[in-house]
């Protein structure tokens, strides 16, 4: 008689176990699948040569000449970029001092104030965005960069907070006490033993902040006027008259700043680690 094949006591448990990785696999493949599968039409459809988003007609760099060629639309671009960058950076230097305020002291009203931070985020941007109109209104301050400037930092200035507040929970408490008895004063604790650690943090709450600003349509709306247009209200006014492929061509290049941003960040805190 032929001898039967004996099966390892252990090809069952491996069976099981590739299986339980190609179904994490496949799972992993749908989420982000999912997630990325818009913005991949939205890129490749920017190099559609047909007028029509939805009708594929070949390869062409046409859309995106018409957008470095037009004065207007680089100005628009220009305006959001600055209103970005200076909200980014004003909302980074005040949450971060906040965030080590409600760190390092004890006072009254320091639990409140962390549930406020809270409630700002979770307040709807329709609801943001009339409340700052009331406010300017009843302040008599015309729309305009100004009023959009306040704007963009009153709403950033939460998630600084928050992102900083998570870093800064995780210290050593006895890195400052001994740097103060070392006759270290508050500002040197500051220089050399904290900011340095909440490098990682200030970055990413400020990479936060302009992509916030860059995206944001509802609270500009209604705190902006007609002298100053920013990018993502002039996406919203052509998108009414149908997307095009200029309209893909323009967030295709405004997810390229991004990315490049996001990089450069990650390159430069890894240098600093």
């Amino acid at each position: 008689m032929g001898l039967l094949p004996q099966c390892s006591p252990y090809q069952p448990g491996r069976i099981a176990v590739s299986l339980k990785r190609a179904g994490q696999s496949a799972y992993l493949v749908l989420i982000y699948g999912f997630l990325y599968a818009p913005i991949l039409v939205l890129v490749v459809y920017s190099f559609n040569d047909s007028k029509y988003s939805l009708e594929w007609q070949g390869l062409t760099w046409e859309w995106y000449q018409n957008l470095f060629e037009d004065p207007d639309l680089l100005q628009v671009a220009l305006n959001s970029a600055l209103i970005a960058t200076l909200s980014a950076t004003v909302a980074t230097v005040i949450g971060t001092m906040a965030a080590v305020a409600l760190y390092r002291y004890r006072f009254f009203g320091r639990q409140l104030l962390n549930a406020l931070i809270f409630v700002l985020m979770m307040t709807p941007d329709i609801v943001m965005g009339i409340a700052l109109l009331i406010l300017f209104a009843s302040l008599s301050l015309p729309l305009g960069f100004w009023t959009l400037l306040l704007a963009h930092i009153t709403f950033n200035i939460p998630f600084v907070v928050v992102t900083v507040l998570s870093r800064i929970s995780g210290f050593d408490r006895h890195l400052i006490e001994a740097a103060k008895d070392l006759g270290a004063t508050e500002f040197q604790i500051f220089r050399r033993i904290v900011l340095p650690l909440l490098t990682p943090a200030v970055v990413a709450g400020w990479l936060l902040s302009f992509t916030l600003s860059m995206d944001d349509v509802m609270v500009s709306f209604f705190v902006t006027g007609p002298t100053f247009e920013i990018l993502p209200l002039k996406i919203y006014s052509m998108v009414r008259l149908g997307v095009t492929p200029e309209i893909n061509a323009l967030c295709t290049t405004m997810l390229g700043v991004t990315l490049a941003m996001i990089l450069i960040a990650q390159r430069l805190l890894r240098e600093k680690t």
